[in-house]
């Protein structure tokens, strides 16, 4: 049974994370069709192009030829150590919230696949996106064989629970029409030049914010917590959702590239109406108002168009703007941290991890 250590860093919970509940997705994904298990092994990091086991001690970036540590493929593991910490906040055990840990990772990935696929990008994880490697429509099909895997994982997982509450997957279902929802969203402001920043904080809670409050309510409910604090747990969720959107959209301007996997300037390629654009746009001065005019245009922009409406963006302040917003954002996510009165080192690790969403660098 696993454990939960004291004074870990953001890298010690994340990879402890991933071990746990690695073997889980693992056996999940390998009844999948051969077909589509290629193809979400593969986004998942466990496989190279052509189906063969990810080489560990590989570093190299093309697929084609050897694959990067799964650590750095297989992504992060946020929404897996949210759930598993969740439940130990209210007493609860790792094993028993397992399959809520797999299921939200399975739902995010679902969601990763359809979103190259919708967004065009070409690069994840530092290397060519799924849809690149096996064309769209396999893409598409993963990734809704991962959604439904999901719902098998949480249903067959969660018959113990207590049949006076909200099911599992009732909770998951919802999460992910919220998603669903906020995607749609996010590409209709795309094609709009009046988004403001409160629609798209809006935006945020359904897209991100909704998975990361599932899965710190699932977490609890494996624990058998009492309403009040599942209630805090999930708000905590919520609220670092809507800070990890902010700063992921921070990092989608001025992220590195060779340390978050994705092209530079890349959410800007696409015109999409972000925190920090959304922010700029709807300020009053002489970079905004350029920033507008170039938002009209339609013609595709070359680097030093992009960089130039990466500074014009910063002139106006967004920049620090969206960094406070995911401070104030993080203060209210804590204050719902200790309402939930999670066991010290238990909330010790989730302050840590809500510290790395909002500190980030990829």
């Amino acid at each position: 049974m696993t454990t939960v250590a004291e004074a870990r860093t953001a890298t010690e919970i994340l990879a402890w994370s991933r071990e746990a509940v690695e073997p889980m997705l693992r056996l999940a994904v390998d009844s999948l069709p051969g077909s589509m298990r290629r193809v979400a092994g593969y986004h998942l990091g466990w496989f190279d192009a052509a189906g063969e086991p990810a080489d560990a001690d590989a570093g190299t970036a093309d697929p084609r030829s050897s694959a990067l540590r799964p650590a750095q493929a297989a992504g992060k593991a946020i929404r897996p150590a949210l759930v598993l910490l969740a439940s130990a906040a209210v007493g609860g055990i790792a094993d028993s919230a397992m399959p809520a840990a797999a299921a939200v990772e399975l739902v995010h990935n679902f969601s990763l696949l359809h979103d190259d696929v919708m967004d065009g990008d070409e690069t994840r994880r530092h290397r060519p996106t799924a849809w690149t490697v096996f064309g769209r429509d396999a893409a598409i099909l993963a990734g809704d064989a991962l959604l439904s895997l999901a719902m098998d994982v949480l249903a067959t997982g969660t018959r113990g629970w207590s049949a006076s509450g909200p099911s599992a997957v009732g909770i998951l279902s919802a999460a992910v029409q919220k998603l669903l929802d906020g995607q749609s969203a996010d590409l209709e402001f795309e094609l709009r030049a009046d988004v403001g920043p409160g629609e798209c904080r809006r935006m945020a809670e359904a897209k991100t914010a909704a998975l990361l409050a599932c899965a710190c309510e699932l977490g609890a409910r494996s624990g058998r917590g009492a309403e009040f604090r599942v209630a805090h747990l999930r708000d905590f969720g919520a609220a670092l959702g809507v800070a990890f959107q902010v700063v992921d959209d921070l990092l989608g301007i001025w992220g590195d590239p060779a340390v978050t996997g994705k092209p530079a300037h890349s959410d800007l390629r696409s015109h999409k109406k972000s925190f920090p654009v959304t922010v700029a746009l709807a300020a009053d001065s002489p970079s905004s108002l350029e920033l507008r005019e170039r938002y009209r245009r339609v013609e595709p922009c070359g680097e030093r168009d992009l960089q130039r409406v990466a500074d014009l963006i910063e002139a106006t302040g967004a920049r620090t703007w969206c960094q406070h917003t995911a401070d104030a954002v993080l203060a209210e996510a804590l204050d719902h941290l200790v309402a939930a009165g999670a066991p010290g080192r238990v909330e010790a690790d989730l302050r840590t991890l809500a510290a790395f969403v909002t500190r980030r660098d990829r």
